[in-house]
């Protein structure tokens, strides 16, 4: 497995999370989520974004509502229910768990490299 093919498997894994956290502050439609994630170099597009959206919908972890807007056809905004708030919170206690567990094998790591 290539950097790059690691770096891309290591982005899809977290996507999840990631979108969830988007959401997590406010109600927010489908291109700020992906503002969001472009801003923070999560290369995302459209495509991948509404089925993760529509199963995390149909988990429980979402809400919506339409709204009709100036520019366009009308939005939809999302928003998190209690669930999807439980669900973020499972999250950010595996993502912590896994980042420092990954922090310290990666230290291990370097203190070996830096011995030889």
């Amino acid at each position: 497995m290539t950097g790059e093919n690691s770096s891309a498997q290591m982005r899809k894994g977290v996507l999840e999370y990631c979108i969830l956290l988007a959401i997590s502050s406010r109600e927010v439609y489908a291109g700020e989520i992906l503002e969001a994630l472009h801003a923070s170099e999560l290369l995302v597009v459209e495509g991948t974004l509404y089925p993760i959206l529509s199963r995390m919908k149909n988990a429980g972890w979402l809400c919506y509502r339409w709204e009709e807007s100036s520019g366009g056809p009308p939005r939809k905004y999302y928003s998190l229910s209690e669930a999807g708030h439980d669900a973020l919170a499972g999250m950010h206690a595996a993502w912590d768990g896994l980042t420092r567990g990954v922090s310290a094998i990666k230290q291990q790591a370097e203190s070996r490299t830096n011995k030889s």
